[in-house]
């Protein structure tokens, strides 16, 4: 890629910085997203086993107004509240993925990027956008 296009001030790529470099930290960049996105997939999980939990209680009612008490009791004591796996809710799940594996990821990436850019961010991308933009379009601009 041409790092000499007009990029906007944040994503100038920094004296020195060689193309392959650019080109790695892109794809690290890439993957720390691809966690980003496996992270709300996990938190999407989070919320949706919790709120399924919550729902139980409105199946529970009914289960025991219609007259099915033991049905309505093995829910509650089988499935109301249950570890997704053992001794662990989907909170503790989200709270070891950050610690053991998000924080250490997204802290290494970061590192990395501060030792070879200057910090700079999606450099691979800024200067995509500007060898595919139209120069003097208002909406193709670099800022």
């Amino acid at each position: 890629m041409n790092h000499r296009l007009r990029t906007d001030a944040n994503h100038q790529r920094p004296e020195g910085v060689t193309d392959a470099t650019v080109e790695a930290l892109g794809a690290l960049s890439k993957a720390l997203e691809t966690a980003e996105r496996a992270r709300g997939a996990l938190y999407d999980f989070h919320q949706l086993t919790g709120s399924a939990d919550l729902a139980l209680d409105d199946a529970v009612r009914l289960l025991r107004a219609a007259g099915h008490g033991r049905q309505a009791e093995q829910v509650e004591r089988e499935v109301l509240g249950r570890n997704v796996i053992p001794g662990h809710w989907t909170f503790q799940i989200v709270e070891e993925y950050n610690a053991t594996y998000y924080d250490v990821f997204r802290a290494i990436e970061g590192r990395i990027r501060q030792e070879l850019a200057e910090g700079r961010d999606h450099l691979y991308e800024a200067e995509m956008k500007a060898a595919r933009r139209t120069e003097g379009h208002p909406d193709h601009t670099a800022d």
